[in-house]
């Protein structure tokens, strides 16, 4: 459940952009949250690695809770590299001046795939949630 709730706050966050523009009273809470955007980042980037470390240790189970709970983490991975780069650069990468140019890179190939990332992410941690209760 806390899996697909920071799911949900992530694909928020990633989509901000299109669900403003959608409904520009979502601002207020929007803004709200930004702040914390690179620690929630950093959250669904260790979570991500986690649970496809996890999925894939469990592939006998294999089902279709297990392909969305599989799906968001890989999504949680890419959202949370995005919305956490900037803190991963200023703490990790700032040393290496390699390092911070690959990760730049991998930033820039991924960065138009944040918002449609961040719709599916709340689909998928709605539609985990709702799974949970059937």
């Amino acid at each position: 459940m806390l899996l697909a709730i920071i799911a949900i706050l992530g694909g928020i966050i990633a989509a901000a952009s299109l669900i403003v523009s959608k409904k520009p009273n979502a601002q207020e809470l929007i803004d709200k949250i930004i702040p914390y955007q690179g620690w929630i980042g950093v959250v669904l980037t260790f979570y991500g690695v986690w649970g496809i470390l996890h999925y894939l240790l469990n592939l006998g189970s294999l089902g279709v809770a297990w392909i969305i709970g599989f799906a968001i983490c890989v999504l949680q991975f890419v959202v949370g590299f995005l919305l956490a780069y900037g803190l991963i650069s200023k703490y990790l990468l700032e040393k290496n001046e390699t390092a911070k140019e690959k990760g730049q890179e991998l930033r820039m190939k991924l960065i138009k795939y944040q918002v449609p990332a961040g719709v599916i992410l709340i689909i998928l941690g709605v539609l985990s949630i709702l799974l949970r209760f059937m």
